[in-house]
């Protein structure tokens, strides 16, 4: 590791920042995992698209749909790959805590930056601060490695900012991956300061957090590779304007990229999320793949649908 757990903070604080992309994982049409495509596309994404860091193993990944020996190898390649030219942050979310722990420590021994942990199901359960609390607590005092915490709908309940504020004293919590309605993250920002980042996935939201909230982070999604090309790094752009302090121009290459949002939206099926995310990552020239169970792939109708918007979207190749 590149810290000790009593310097993740610091260490975060100052490492932690820019473009972080959550990176799909392409696979074979026999399932198999195809490590060159990953490799490939990795590459592209730092020394190309110059995104600082990536989020490896998550649902963007298809975790839930991997063998631990292969969510522990889509780690190693990833650490391997950016080098010391970008971070990585670990997904090692699972429901049996005895493999988030196992999962972790790999991501440690690999040479990982961080790791990411959602919050669990938690079924039957109402009153949740101390369960919550004790989860994380239970992962810390097991891992040196900086920790963020990650909350989202899927886990049936989003965790209020008090919950958050108060896990985020945990000494090696760095960070939070917060896919909550805007108000809350906001309120949270405002409670946590500087002690932990606090992010969330929405790149339509980045610019106006970096002027309104002073964020740093953009943890993380899949547009920094999806909004742009080798010749055509708006989201970049943007994001060093607004860094700068210069919005007016920053907003102006934002609002360019409207049209290929648009494109996007309009086009990816509602059942079909990660299949229409290949497909456009193969329009763009990167490796897409295909999906596993229970996913579900496009049809020739949706790719050929797909491929004129993404024709007509305004993207530079």
């Amino acid at each position: 590791m590149k810290y000790a757990k009593s310097e993740a903070k610091d260490f975060a604080r100052s490492n932690m920042h820019g473009i972080w992309a959550a990176a799909l994982n392409p696979f074979h049409a026999d399932g198999s995992f195809n490590e060159e495509g990953l490799r490939s596309n990795i590459r592209h994404w730092v020394d190309e698209l110059e995104i600082r860091g990536l989020f490896i193993a998550g649902k963007q990944g298809e975790f839930f749909s991997m063998s631990m020996e292969e969510r522990a190898r889509n780690m190693t390649i990833a650490v391997e790959e950016c080098g010391a030219r970008a971070g990585t942050i670990m997904s090692i979310s699972d429901q049996n805590v005895s493999n988030v722990v196992e999962l972790g420590l790999h991501a440690q021994a690999c040479g990982a930056d961080y790791v990411v942990v959602h919050a669990p199901v938690l079924s039957f359960c109402h009153d949740r601060d101390e369960v919550l609390y004790n989860y994380y607590k239970y992962l810390c005092d097991r891992l040196d490695i900086g920790v963020a915490m990650w909350s989202h709908p899927d886990s049936g309940y989003l965790m209020e900012p008090e919950q958050c504020a108060r896990i985020a004293e945990l000494p090696n919590i760095v960070a939070i991956k917060y896919s909550v309605p805007r108000e809350m993250y906001v309120r949270l920002s405002h409670m946590v300061g500087d002690l932990i980042q606090v992010s969330t996935s929405l790149e339509d939201d980045w610019l106006d957090n970096i002027e309104e909230l002073g964020w740093r982070l953009y943890l993380c999604s899949s547009p920094p590779y999806q909004l742009q090309t080798r010749n055509d790094k708006r989201m970049h752009e943007y994001t060093e304007l607004a860094f700068a302090g210069r919005f007016e121009e920053a907003r102006v290459v934002r609002d360019s990229l409207e049209p290929v949002r648009q494109a996007i939206r309009s086009t990816k099926p509602g059942g079909k999320p990660t299949a229409h995310g290949k497909y456009w990552q193969e329009l763009l020239g990167q490796v897409g793949g295909f999906v596993r169970h229970p996913m579900l792939e496009l049809t020739e109708d949706e790719k050929r649908r797909t491929r004129e918007a993404f024709e007509g979207c305004g993207l530079t190749l």
